[in-house]
């Protein structure tokens, strides 16, 4: 372990992020009422140029009346290369009080990005007297974000969380796909016996955000799967994710919400392993050993901290 240790990462649940255009108040009730842990409500790509006004008084308006209970709320504002972020963020903290939890910062590319927000907030803050500071998450979406995702985890002690955002990586990139997460049948490699296996292209992406995250105490989240028609789909990208270490994913549709918690939340079997691997490793240090043998499979000190993750997980969102 280095000299300097990793921070951990924010104690909230954040199995599953709903999203809701700032266009359409009549669906923010419902979201409020759902299995969501975080809620996202979307003055970006899911609302037009003429439409961006009146979005941000609806979302400013839920703010104000609506019972969010115990959900992470958190705004998606319009880009910075756009004319509409800074009064986003003038209005937003300026006019909803204290029930915004979170602002989310899209197609970060730098550090400078998550700075110039971070300026913005911190004044008004000040000015209006806030007691809540504002939070961040930001989405990968660009080739100039992947690269400089390290620094941008690292830019302002106002980050928790940070998401990939496929759509847009995949343009940025040059990817030859219009699907939004997911496999793609173009990238495979032939078998031996020359079928095609197909691979993950969002590998390498969701490597980089989780190692950022973990290294600065922030939440790595998978961002949007397209095809809300395709629960299995969707549950092999979540599966995949969680192998890799993100915490939970986006839902695009209410009936996503369900498939994402059941994913990011460890089964009693996995729990049962998990509490089974630390006490046969407290008996072996007790008895002197530093590993210990459990179903066949040796275990050692790495093993308790693999386990605790998952009892960790579950202590956070059961209890």
């Amino acid at each position: 372990m280095s000299f300097q240790i990793q921070p951990a990462s924010p104690s909230q649940p954040n199995r599953c992020q709903l999203f809701g255009p700032g266009s359409r108040p009549a669906i923010f009730e419902k979201m409020a009422a759902s299995k969501a842990d975080v809620i996202n409500l979307d003055l970006e790509d899911s609302v037009g140029p003429d439409d961006k006004s009146e979005a941000r008084q609806n979302v400013i308006d839920a703010l104000n009346d609506i019972n969010w209970g115990s959900k992470t709320v958190s705004v998606r504002i319009n880009g910075l290369d756009t004319p509409f972020w800074y009064r986003d963020v003038v209005d937003l903290l300026e006019k909803s009080g204290d029930r915004i939890d979170q602002i989310m910062i899209p197609k970060a590319g730098n550090a400078s990005d998550i700075y110039a927000v971070d300026a913005l907030v911190s004044s008004i803050e000040t000015a209006m007297n806030r007691k809540k500071p504002i939070n961040f998450e930001v989405i990968i979406e660009t080739a100039a974000g992947l690269a400089h995702v390290n620094e941008i985890a690292a830019a302002s002690p106002r980050m928790r969380a940070m998401s990939l955002g496929a759509a847009d990586y995949a343009a940025s990139m040059g990817m030859q796909t219009t699907g939004i997460g997911g496999t793609q049948e173009n990238y495979y490699m032939l078998g031996a016996d020359g079928q095609h296996q197909l691979a993950d292209p969002w590998h390498a992406p969701v490597v980089a955000i989780v190692a950022a995250c973990r290294t600065h105490g922030l939440l790595p989240v998978d961002g949007p799967f397209g095809d809300f028609s395709d629960d299995a789909g969707f549950t092999a990208q979540a599966k995949r994710c969680a192998t890799l270490g993100m915490v939970g994913k986006w839902a695009i549709h209410p009936k996503q919400v369900g498939l994402a918690n059941a994913v990011f939340t460890p089964s009693e079997a996995q729990l049962a392993e998990a509490r089974e691997i630390i006490a046969a490793m407290e008996e072996a240090t007790n008895s002197g050993q530093g590993a210990a043998v459990y179903k066949g499979r040796l275990i050692d000190i790495a093993s308790i901290k693999q386990a605790e993750v998952i009892v960790k997980q579950a202590d956070l969102i059961i209890g």
